[in-house]
């Protein structure tokens, strides 16, 4: 029990580690900061595009959905890290993984956010161009704010996916979290760092995990 405990939670081990585990703690959030905004954007784009008039675009909007959220981010990530110095493209270890984690999660957002659009009826739509507003403003101003609110619960639990799937990022060199945390083992020979690693990631997204579970609750009360 306490070659246990000196593996796994040895303090002396944990304190000299925090600081180094801080600063790829930055990386991470700063990774999501990115992630989150342009997956929802993106996302938002594709499920408007999926609704499109031209079949080319509906069916591409299908194809890109299909095989993004087939692929797993780890798989994305090592081949887009791999494949664009061969394309002539030399980027940054975390714009590939920037853009790895985009192909993945634009394909969640899009399904979410498209299941929101479906989900508001069609009467709305009659409703607000009845009074004179054009069509970009009925999505704007009628449609889409529903739509979100009815996928809130959706969107923040995949927001959560993208804070974990940040810890990818490792595979390729990018000094976030679980990267320091490793590192920090390699040289001890200690698997403290990880478990105060594990420990970051629970006060991260433990309160993130509630407030979506009372997201959820709220429409099944009202």
């Amino acid at each position: 029990m306490t070659e246990l405990i000196d593996q796994f939670f040895n303090l002396d081990i944990m304190r000299q580690a925090l600081p180094y585990l801080l600063i790829g703690l930055v990386i991470t959030l700063a990774l999501t900061a990115i992630l989150a905004p342009l997956g929802t954007g993106i996302g938002l784009a594709l499920a408007l595009a999926s609704d499109s008039r031209s079949p080319a675009i509906r069916y591409l909007v299908r194809g890109w959905v299909n095989v993004f959220r087939t692929m797993p981010p780890l798989v994305l990530i090592i081949v887009t890290f791999s494949a664009l110095p061969f394309l002539g493209l030399r980027l940054p270890a975390m714009a590939c993984v920037v853009i790895a984690l985009l192909l993945n999660n634009t394909a969640y957002y899009c399904e979410i956010i498209r299941a929101g659009l479906e989900s508001v009826s069609p009467g709305q739509s009659e409703a607000a161009r009845s009074t004179g507003l054009g069509s970009f403003d009925t999505l704007r101003f009628v449609v889409l704010p529903q739509a979100l609110r009815n996928v809130l619960p959706d969107l923040a639990s995949n927001t959560i996916e993208v804070v974990k799937a940040t810890s990818l990022a490792s595979i390729v060199g990018v000094h976030d979290l679980l990267y320091a945390a490793t590192t920090i083992r390699s040289v001890t020979f200690n698997t403290s760092a990880l478990t105060l690693a594990a420990a970051i990631y629970l006060l991260i997204l433990l309160p993130a995990v509630r407030l979506t579970t009372r997201l959820a609750r709220k429409p099944e009360q009202a």
